[in-house]
């Protein structure tokens, strides 16, 4: 039986190769008539940072910093959906409709996999950018770890090395 694909969730880290495996979800969407959720997560910083930051927020003002972050997400979700819209401009048959934002604070890992499940997507759709053997051994990989505990089908496009005409300026991201 075919895996009928209703609902992609594109996982990106707005690097410079972003549109490589955009392009990827925009293709499974054109041919299932699929929604893409696209989600950016800005990373929380590790715990052993935190106790740092709540200190220095406390002689600080807590809105003030609420507002940075809302502003830096706010900003975020503008440059995606500029992205977005040069990404399918080629493409009538997906419109901004079938392409929703959202950019969260939290984990990548624990966030992609939430949003997959909340919106009950078929498939998760992420690049990955090659970066060797020894820093995936040290650092692991987003990829690696969404693919290990997903319940859905994750799909992870290897990014080409160097330039392509994929690649975002430098503006976009």
């Amino acid at each position: 039986m075919p895996l009928e694909i209703k609902k992609i969730l594109y996982a990106t880290d707005l690097s410079k190769h972003a549109a490589y495996a955009f392009r990827f979800a925009v293709d499974m969407a054109k041919n299932h008539n699929a929604t893409i959720y696209v989600l950016h997560v800005v990373e929380k910083l590790p715990p052993s940072h935190e106790a740092f930051v709540e200190y220095y927020l406390a002689k600080q003002d807590e809105k003030h910093h609420q507002k940075i972050v809302a502003e830096s997400i706010k900003r975020t979700k503008k440059r995606i959906a500029a992205f977005r819209d040069r990404e399918i401009a080629d493409h009538p048959e997906v419109i901004n409709k079938q392409v929703k934002i959202e950019v969260i604070e939290g984990y990548p890992v624990d966030e992609i996999l939430t949003k997959a499940k909340k919106y009950d997507c078929d498939v998760i759709v992420m690049g990955t950018h090659g970066k060797g053997f020894v820093s995936h051994t040290l650092l692991g990989s987003v990829a690696e770890r969404v693919l290990h505990r997903a319940h859905k089908a994750v799909i992870v496009v290897p990014l080409p090395e160097g330039e392509t005409e994929a690649s975002l300026p430098d503006f976009y991201f």
